[in-house]
């Protein structure tokens, strides 16, 4: 990806060079992930098709990721579940045979120690995580991504890392990893400046897709309150015309992501309306279709799944890291959290 411009915001840029350096690394760290997750992997694949069910749980930008996957699961006739970890804690599932993937990109938040103190039942646990050294990875057999833990504060690297990691898993149950791979290896490069100038004078911000790509979304939603320190909502498409309309403004920036399929075909009424509120609107465009008449739009390969999600993830990443920088000094440095939140 494109280098970040890291002293024209802080003095030290300390946050943003480590930022950076997490997004360089991001694609080959992936791949590399991929080829060695094969092991654990096909123990995963092997778990669900003897449970017939499988829970995705984890916390922050860990559930967004399993969110992500979860529909590339289910398009293989999984049933699937994504919940949020502290959710399970306190209303545990029902004692059903199910495989369980703990995403955590520590291995060692409050709520996975948490979590691996209760009572398996007859779930059969799995870990996904960056350190291999945490306590969920010597407790459960664990997906390991490449590269160790990830040190910048907002998430970026360790997201496509942890979708990688669940195409292997995919790939082992029967989907096609070859298109995602591809967007790993041949990463995309398409101009910003056009988005980042509309986006730049907004207070708020929405962003919304559907399927694979809401989960992505939703990551961009997380990264952007985190480093920018403003409002950031996600809304599948569906649901952001179930109400949420009524908070758009001209001071409301939107972002779009479109998938293939009904989804494109549902995404120029959206963009109309919200334009018509008189909110800047971007949208990411892997559908294949025309752009959406005068709606500024980066247009990517037509793809779906998680390999859409794989071309539209760092660029989306590098948008908002730089929307962030245009509006706080000492960028990625955190004020009230921090990388690996302990307490519950």
């Amino acid at each position: 990806m494109a280098e970040l411009d890291t002293a024209s915001v802080n003095p030290s840029g300390a946050g943003r060079v480590l930022i950076a350096a997490e997004m360089d690394r991001q694609h080959a760290d992936a791949l590399a992930s991929f080829a060695t997750a094969n092991p654990v992997a096909t123990q995963i694949a092997a778990s669900v098709r003897r449970t017939g069910r499988l829970a995705l749980l984890g916390m922050g930008g860990s559930h967004w990721v399993n969110r992500t996957a979860a529909f590339s699961y289910r398009r293989l006739g999984i049933e699937v579940q994504s919940e949020v970890l502290s959710e399970v804690l306190l209303a545990p599932l029902p004692n059903y045979p199910r495989t369980v993937i703990l995403t955590s990109q520590s291995g060692g938040s409050g709520e996975i120690l948490a979590y691996l103190t209760t009572a398996a039942r007859r779930e059969e646990r799995f870990g996904l995580t960056l350190n291999a050294e945490s306590a969920m990875a010597q407790s459960v057999p664990s997906l390991i991504g490449a590269g160790g833990m990830e040190k910048a504060f907002a998430a970026t690297r360790s997201i496509l890392i942890s979708q990688s990691l669940h195409v292997a898993v995919l790939a082992v149950l029967g989907a096609d990893p070859a298109a995602a791979l591809g967007q790993l290896r041949s990463p995309i490069r398409p101009t910003i400046a056009a988005a980042l100038s509309a986006l730049s004078g907004c207070s708020s911000y929405v962003l919304s897709g559907r399927s694979e790509l809401q989960g992505v979304a939703e990551s961009g939603a997380l990264c952007l309150m985190e480093l920018a320190r403003v409002p950031a909502f996600a809304f599948e498409g569906g649901q952001l015309r179930h109400g949420p309309m009524e908070m758009l403004s001209h001071r409301t920036g939107v972002i779009l992501l479109r998938l293939p399929g009904r989804e494109a075909d549902l995404m120029p009424n959206l963009a109309a309306a919200c334009q018509a509120a008189g909110c800047p609107v971007v949208v990411f465009d892997a559908s294949g279709r025309p752009q959406i008449g005068s709606v500024l739009t980066i247009t990517l390969p037509a793809l779906d799944g998680m390999a859409a999600c794989f071309a539209v993830l760092p660029v989306l990443q590098l948008l908002l890291v730089e929307l962030a920088a245009q509006k706080v000094e000492q960028l990625g440095v955190p004020l009230r959290s921090s990388k690996v939140t302990t307490a519950l």
